[in-house]
């Protein structure tokens, strides 16, 4: 691929546009939420637009479970991360890899009642790959073109290669639109009533607040246990814990470790645990002091990995040294940093600092939108300070990191949660790393030469071995720093059979009374 192609990332991260709240009958407080019909979810973000092809909130991984309760994707994904037919039952390249053929479901309908068709799906990737849309991820839907339909099959010619074409199918951006419905309502209109094919529909929104959702009686995977679903928006920690204590929410999720070892053992509420494809890691800008390659290595070395998971996460989580989780497809165990309190005394050292001559910077964060996101940074500038490095935390919500990240702004250490649903290191260290990339912090030539080629690679066991050469040669030299890859805390009343995603993700509609 290009460098001017992977450069149509800037393109499109604007913020979505405003919605006025749905009439309705229900407002959250007016009673207690849980019923035998109703299911209520104390969620942990806000949803900021209905369009998920658009904006940043279509790359924001935490927000994908509301979309996918309301809207189809190409491909689904089972609770283990693999592959599994969504509004396409087949898909495939030809034996040259020139063409694409997928064949759209029957019987699927949008939440108007109109049937889905193969010219919506054919809709949908168009106005993906038009860099107009402002689809963050147009450059992959680009790459294919000149579609036609046959029946229920779609062809498509590949216009230049992605290995991962499909799987972003399933992934960021990867749903389907109605065609009629949203051109005949535009924009806006579509923002106030969204139309789907998922197994809910939008019955109320109140942004800021909740949504309501209704089942779709006639969505093509069955009827949902729960008739009724409320996402109520509870940002703040604390408040999500007294939820689903009070019996105001029914399930919660992203709490302290230690509320939830707690709240699983009250009579009335249970809890269950996975390790989900999330990572926490520290961004590295190449900005001052950041430039200094020992420096960026002592700080690396200086952070007892194993001491915050035990300590602060109660063991709820896999300490980690590159930006590959186990369950990725280029997870390569032997590469390795380590904690050496030593070494980094000794690398501040030949850096130029030491406690009497700190390296000074700030480190940003979020402060609840993950467990023990703050305490984890305090703990970590609390280590630092034993080396010679004096940082300040400032505290940023998660929309302010996405705005300072595409503008290349962030701070010279900044805390972020990164979500790779489908495994593939091109979602991991490859939109992290690669300096076009708005999602990179930093952005340097040597980097950008070992990851350019690999973006079209056609030989899979050679693309997986390169990101696996890149994910050393970054460790090596200290660009980044990860933590550990999260363990997601779910806690819900007795009485209700939940499954946990890899992929971090709360669907209501595989949610049932036990």
């Amino acid at each position: 691929m290009s460098m001017l192609s992977r450069r149509t990332l800037l393109h499109g991260l604007g913020a979505g546009a405003a919605a006025a709240p749905l009439a309705g009958l229900w407002r959250p407080g007016a009673a207690r939420a849980q019923g035998a019909k109703t299911l209520t979810i104390a969620y942990n973000v806000n949803l900021p637009s209905w369009d998920p092809t658009v904006g940043l909130s279509a790359v924001n991984p935490t927000i994908q479970s509301i979309y996918k309760t309301v809207f189809d994707q190409y491909v689904d994904q089972n609770p283990d991360l693999s592959f599994k037919p969504g509004l396409l039952t087949k898909w495939g390249w030809n034996d040259d890899k020139t063409k694409i053929s997928m064949t759209v479901r029957d019987g699927a309908f949008w939440h108007d009642g109109t049937p889905v068709t193969p010219e919506d799906v054919v809709w949908s990737l168009e106005r993906a790959g038009d860099p107009k849309s402002g689809n963050p991820i147009q450059f992959v839907w680009a790459k294919i073109g000149n579609f036609k339909i046959d029946g229920m099959t779609v062809t498509a010619d590949v216009k230049e290669f992605e290995p991962t074409l499909f799987k972003w199918m399933a992934f960021l951006t990867g749903f389907v639109l109605p065609k009629k419905a949203y051109e005949k309502a535009g924009a806006e209109g579509f923002e106030k009533h969204p139309i789907g094919s998922g197994p809910y529909r939008v019955e109320e929104f109140d942004r800021n607040s909740f949504v309501r959702l209704k089942a779709f009686p006639q969505y093509w995977g069955g009827k949902p246990a729960f008739e009724n679903v409320i996402f109520k928006f509870v940002t703040d920690p604390t408040s999500r814990v007294a939820e689903v204590e009070s019996g105001s929410s029914d399930l919660t999720l992203e709490i302290p470790y230690e509320e939830y070892d707690r709240l699983r053992q009250k009579p009335g509420l249970s809890g269950v645990t996975t390790p989900v494809s999330d990572i926490g890691m520290i961004f590295i800008t190449n900005h001052e002091p950041m430039l200094n390659e020992k420096l960026r290595l002592a700080l690396h070395h200086a952070i007892d990995k194993k001491a915050i998971v035990s300590k602060l996460l109660r063991g709820y989580g896999v300490p980690i040294d590159t930006l590959e989780a186990p369950e990725y497809e280029a997870y390569d165990p032997t590469i390795k940093v380590g904690y050496d309190l030593e070494k980094a005394k000794k690398l501040m050292a030949e850096a130029g600092y030491s406690k009497a001559k700190p390296a000074k910077f700030t480190i940003q964060t979020t402060r609840g939108f993950k467990p023990k996101d703050y305490e984890m940074i305090e703990a970590i500038v609390a280590m630092w300070r034993g080396i010679g490095a004096d940082a300040d935390i400032e505290v940023y919500e998660i929309a302010k990191h996405f705005e300072l990240r595409a503008q290349h702004k962030l701070a010279p250490a900044a805390f972020y949660n990164w979500g790779n649903a489908i495994g593939d290191p091109s979602t991991s260290t490859g939109f992290a790393m690669f300096g076009p990339s708005p999602h990179s912090a930093w952005k340097t030539a040597d980097v950008d030469a070992m990851i350019a080629p690999l973006w079209g690679e056609k030989d899979e066991a050679k693309r997986i071995a390169g990101y696996k050469k890149v994910d050393r040669y970054i460790a090596e030299h200290g660009l980044v720093i990860p933590l550990l890859q999260y363990v997601q805390p779910i806690v819900y009343r007795k009485g209700l059979k939940v499954t946990p995603y890899v992929a971090g993700c709360i669907l209501p509609q595989t949610i049932s009374p036990a």
